[in-house]
């Protein structure tokens, strides 16, 4: 998938959407540029600035060529690393051979590199404009214009580093906000979808299998009921962490229904996705929750099948799960593997594994 995939009004991913919007501004940023840039390309060449007229033909056909890969390849031409080498050398030029009229161009530029490139780059080329635009500017205007460039451009530089750093930590948070459920700290729904179809397309090129768990706990309502909300609420985070305690760091724990949750094991067995969920189990239910409430929990387990969808295999958790309920609950069931005519249909469940 590219890095600037291009927004989708229907998918549900936070992190896509957010993608789609850089995306978007990568393209009106060089498409604006191209268009305030290409006509002075003739002005120059009618002032004999031939090597001025042709640097800007680099940076218009550099313009040119990112609208060309977005639009056409889903892909960012070069990372956007030739704008800040372009931009340094037409604005550090003109300002060199027309004075004032040049060095207007320098801040639009070291502006928009802070929403093209990664901030850290950003950072870097604009000490190195900043830079090269003092140099010019000490030799070509007298003292004083040399301090007010400096600084004003400068602090240009500053105001738009800031502002792109809270627009990033801004994204960066509105993305973990939708993504993650805001009592346990789960994974929730929105990217559902997208990991598992990561893992089928694993299991379909690599022969990587993966695995799902999903566990549900028993007679929760009791709780809310007995106890109340806010006990039901501390019941569902500790249970949360004591999960998140057994997994290793590539597997993801999600909160899919009000006591639901579900954990995607890449690269993982079915029988050892079975042995892990016994033993969740038997941590659930073999300490009390909150020092008195005490709780069981059912679970399924479905190892991903090759040409299944990401909604059958789960819905063959989902029915193995409900089994293990109706067989009295606090047990672990697997889900039978669909035969290939049944791959994309519903899918069959298979026997209990022995539970606590």
């Amino acid at each position: 998938m590219s890095v600037l995939a291009p927004p989708n009004p229907l998918a549900t991913n936070p992190t896509l959407a957010v993608l789609g919007f850089k995306r978007q501004l990568v393209f009106h940023l060089h498409f604006w540029a191209f268009v305030a840039v290409a006509p002075l390309i003739f002005v120059q060449w009618y002032q004999d600035h031939r090597l001025l007229s042709g640097l800007l033909v680099l940076f218009s056909a550099n313009a040119l060529l990112v609208i060309a890969f977005l639009h056409y390849r889903n892909t960012y031409f070069l990372q956007g690393r030739l704008f800040p080498l372009l931009a340094v050398v037409c604005a550090a030029y003109s300002t060199t051979i027309n004075g004032h009229a040049g060095l207007y161009w320098a801040y639009p530029a070291a502006t928009a590199l802070f929403f093209l490139l990664p901030l850290r780059e950003a950072m870097v080329s604009n000490v190195v404009f900043v830079t090269v635009m003092a140099v010019v500017s000490f030799f070509k205007f007298p003292e004083a214009d040399f301090w007010r460039i400096t600084f004003s451009l400068g602090l240009t530089c500053v105001f738009a580093m800031v502002f792109a750093w809270l627009v990033g930590k801004l994204q960066q948070e509105l993305t973990r906000l939708a993504t993650t459920d805001p009592l346990t700290g789960c994974l929730n729904r929105s990217q559902l979808a997208d990991i598992l179809n990561h893992q089928i397309q694993m299991r379909e090129r690599y022969e990587r299998v993966s695995s799902l768990i999903l566990i549900d706990l028993d007679f929760f309502k009791v709780i809310n009921d007995q106890w109340g909300h806010l006990a039901g609420d501390r019941v569902l985070k500790e249970m949360a962490a004591r999960v998140r305690k057994r997994l290793r760091e590539s597997d993801q724990l999600f909160r899919i229904g009000g006591e639901e949750f579900m954990i995607v094991l890449p690269e993982t067995r079915q029988k050892d996705a079975d042995t892990l969920a016994y033993q969740l189990l038997t941590g659930i239910g073999s300490s009390p929750f909150m020092n008195d409430i005490r709780i069981t929990a059912s679970a399924s387990v479905a190892e991903v099948c090759q040409g299944e969808t990401w909604s059958v295999w789960l819905n063959r958790a989902d029915q193995a799960l409900y089994e293990a309920k109706s067989r009295g609950r606090n047990q672990v069931v697997n889900a039978r593997r669909p035969t290939p005519a049944a791959a994309n249909t519903t899918p069959e469940l298979g026997d209990p594994v022995v539970g606590s």
